[in-house]
């Protein structure tokens, strides 16, 4: 089956213009242009615009989704199960946030009480599920199954005055971040700043504390894309190599 350019946007739900784009970028081409000069797309192209629109629904930068469609390694098979444990850990956390609504809904109308820890479970489910997805088995693998279920059980035992805190602190320590990207000088206070901060955030969930294991994190950091996009996200381009220079300098003091 083959499909002009508008017929894919319609069946696809995106517009011709954004599949003209894809052509352009190189992230996806038709398989051949008829006589006419129109784009015709095949049965490979549908499949792989499939792949597309599921690393888009994740957040993925349309630069991401192409280094990972042109990798050499790539295989839709194990793309679509892998896309699959994603669905299902996403369907998790929206139970556990429908879950959360429903009895804030009888707390509200004194048909239920309601702890204040229960009231942010689902939100803090969420981001474990995230993590874990995103994460889980680089972490388990640099510092073992038990070390990770004994920080999440950390975490998800954080009250709401703690949690606040924690994000507070990760703010902090992304502003003095931008400083110093900005002034380029490691040996300020918001260069010392950061790393203090950022060892008081790890230790939110970190069930111990050594500097070899902070120095450790702050290398998967510059060697994973995910983390990287965390953080450039957060405080610029490139942020991650000063973090990690600041953590790794600070750590052999």
């Amino acid at each position: 089956m083959e499909y002009t350019i508008k017929k894919l946007a319609e069946i696809a739900g995106v517009s011709a213009r954004t599949l003209r784009y894809y052509d352009e970028i190189g992230l996806l081409r038709p398989c051949r242009i008829n006589q006419s000069g129109y784009r015709i797309y095949g049965e490979n192209e549908v499949d792989m615009l499939q792949q597309i629109m599921f690393y888009k629904s994740m957040g993925m930068s349309l630069e991401e989704i192409n280094r990972i469609l042109l990798s050499p390694n790539f295989n839709i098979e194990q793309a679509l199960l892998k896309h699959r444990e994603e669905l299902i850990e996403k369907r998790k956390e929206i139970d556990q946030l429908i879950l959360t609504v429903e009895k804030t809904l009888l707390y509200e109308k004194g048909e239920a009480k309601m702890k204040d820890k229960e009231k942010f479970e689902g939100f803090k489910k969420g981001l474990l599920d995230e993590n874990e997805a995103k994460y889980g088995k680089e972490i388990r693998k640099k510092y073992s199954n038990d070390t990770i279920e004994k920080s999440n059980k950390k975490f998800m035992n954080m009250n709401k005055v703690q949690f606040d805190k924690m994000n507070k602190i990760e703010a902090q320590m992304i502003e003095s971040l931008k400083n110093v990207i900005h002034s380029g000088d490691m040996n300020s206070k918001d260069a010392e700043n950061i790393y203090n901060k950022h060892k008081e955030w790890i230790n939110f969930t970190w069930p111990s504390y050594s500097k070899e294991a902070h120095a450790g994190l702050a290398e998967m950091y510059v060697a994973d894309d995910r983390f990287r996009k965390y953080y450039n996200d957060k405080a610029g381009m490139d942020c991650v190599d000063v973090l990690r220079d600041i953590i790794v300098k600070y750590c052999r003091k």
